[in-house]
């Protein structure tokens, strides 16, 4: 199935002519809200690869109150110097997230299509934004850290069905073992996205130069740590099962392709995360985990979206 480039047509029912004609015409097609969906999905990938940054950089707190940057300033000030930049120029991303995502909700309405992802989506932003602020109000609890990176990977999902659906939406005819492996791996590759932001919550990089103010899970590290690996390696053999399986089924080109793409993704990802623990977490590699991290969620909803049952 293709992806419709006529544009809205002005005052059919359903659709506020005045609007259309405010919108430029190219902005009125399915793939201009393709591109706009998978445009989503990029920017909150980025958003939590510079989410990383703040903590990393010890910046969390560079901004010690929400929505302003100080109790006297927006933004911010000498006292907080770099710190306050880099956590500054982090939440004035959250406007790029908001007109992209009210610009799909926008053209969704007008096309009829897709409306709820696109309203979930444009939801989530919101959503996001009082979670970080709560964030910085409870001086960088855990558990709301690990919701903020949580809430970005469901916001995630969305946009990237949404640009899904919106395209050809190639699939492979599976048999019934073979769709619930793949939905097995997909919950598998929650499971350890949420094992992992645990991990993060009970280690060092607390996300503040003031770490002593900033508290941990409580957790025990190494044994956070030991059950996040044992969740990666169940990943990995779930998927070399799905691995085996395209092949010996001969399920096409695109669920080989998906499989094996989400196999190496997972295979760099435990690399990363080995070297972290060798060389003692340096920022740079828990940098690079949270963008492999996104990069395995995208390849798993790939997996699970090629996967189509069987024809009986």
């Amino acid at each position: 199935m293709g992806v419709s480039t006529d544009p809205v047509v002005a005052g059919t029912p359903g659709h506020d002519a005045q609007v259309v004609r405010w919108l430029p015409s190219w902005l009125q097609t399915a793939v201009a809200l393709r591109r706009l969906a998978l445009t989503s999905v990029i920017v909150n990938v980025l958003i939590v690869v510079t989410g990383g940054a703040v903590r990393l950089t010890n910046s969390g707190l560079g901004c010690p109150t929400w929505p302003s940057c100080t109790d006297s300033s927006l933004t911010p000030t000498k006292k907080y110097a770099i710190h306050g930049i880099i956590e500054f120029t982090n939440r004035q991303l959250t406007f790029v997230l908001v007109i992209v995502a009210v610009a799909t909700w926008v053209v969704a309405m007008l096309l009829r299509s897709e409306r709820g992802l696109a309203t979930w989506a444009a939801l989530g932003i919101p959503a996001q934004a009082v979670l970080g602020g709560l964030t910085v109000l409870t001086h960088l609890n855990p558990w709301l850290v690990a919701l903020h990176f949580l809430l970005s990977m469901a916001i995630i999902v969305v946009t990237y069905v949404m640009w899904w659906r919106l395209g050809p939406r190639p699939a492979a005819p599976l048999p019934t073992a073979g769709r619930r492996l793949a939905w097995a791996t997909t919950a598998v590759t929650a499971t350890t996205l949420v094992i992992g932001t645990v991990v993060t919550g009970s280690g060092p990089h607390a996300g503040d130069l003031q770490s002593g103010k900033v508290h941990r899970t409580g957790l025990k590290v190494s044994s956070v740590a030991q059950l996040h690996a044992d969740a990666v390696m169940v990943l990995i053999g779930l998927t070399i099962g799905m691995v085996v399986l395209a092949y010996a089924l001969r399920s096409g080109e695109v669920f080989r392709q998906a499989v094996v793409a989400l196999l190496g993704v997972e295979l760099a990802q435990g690399f990363i995360g080995y070297l972290q623990y060798f060389l003692h977490v340096p920022p740079l590699l828990v940098g690079l985990h949270m963008l492999g991290a996104c990069l395995l969620w995208l390849a798993a909803l790939r997996v699970q979206l090629v996967a189509r049952p069987a024809p009986a």
